[in-house]
């Protein structure tokens, strides 16, 4: 039994049957779209298993604890630098909990000021900048201590320290909260950071036994 043809596909938008050119139009913009919205399911499809599998790296590659603040073994880089530095490099000896993150000597750039620099977290987990230059000039003083005057002199370890209060608004202040500066030989000691009083003068009496140390020992 032979079937009918099928009549012409009625446009309800032109209330005639569709001409074959309107369906071939017709077919080509269906099947072009339907390329396009399958190009996108990919892309959505590619960007999940992506996702997906850095999840899975996240979750599998193991993380250690250990904090980035490792602890730098000071008195060794201070040996390596030393025979390089014709003044004595300052190796203070510090109660427990004292660690250093940094230890490295810095050569003298545009300022022509070399130094020779600690970075200390305290046992408050605080932070203090030793920094001892050599040969330095006021403005490199002042360059370091956001050109801030000293607010008093005090005694430590037989040595006299300049104070310094930075007195900017407690968000703007960084790693300098207080300071202490003295001067040794060729030599400027100056103590930075976020430690207390207590913290700032245990640091600054070894810093200074470990001076009177090295003068006593040149003098004999």
């Amino acid at each position: 039994m032979s079937r009918s043809p099928r009549p012409p596909r009625v446009v309800a938008e032109l209330g005639r049957p569709e001409t074959a050119e309107e369906r071939a139009t017709r077919l080509a913009t269906n099947s072009k779209n339907y390329r396009a919205r399958k190009t996108i399911n990919n892309l959505v499809y590619s960007l999940l298993a992506t996702i997906g599998a850095v999840i899975v790296l996240v979750l599998i590659v193991p993380r250690s604890d250990t904090p980035l603040d490792r602890e730098i073994d000071y008195a060794t880089v201070a040996a390596q630098v030393q025979p390089g530095v014709d003044e004595p490099l300052v190796v203070p000896t510090l109660p427990s909990g004292w660690r250093a993150n940094a230890a490295q000597w810095r050569q003298g750039g545009n300022d022509g000021v070399s130094s020779w620099f600690l970075g200390l977290l305290t046992p408050k987990n605080e932070f203090i900048g030793l920094t001892q230059a050599v040969d330095a000039n006021p403005t490199w003083l002042a360059e370091q201590l956001e050109k801030v005057d000293p607010a008093d002199t005090i005694s430590i370890g037989g040595l006299d320290w300049d104070v310094y209060r930075n007195p900017a608004p407690a968000a703007d202040r960084g790693n300098f909260e207080s300071a202490l500066v003295t001067e040794a030989g060729e030599s400027s000691y100056l103590l930075i950071g976020t430690a207390d009083d207590e913290e700032l003068t245990v640091l600054a009496r070894a810093v200074a036994e470990h001076i009177t140390t090295e003068q006593n020992g040149s003098s004999e």
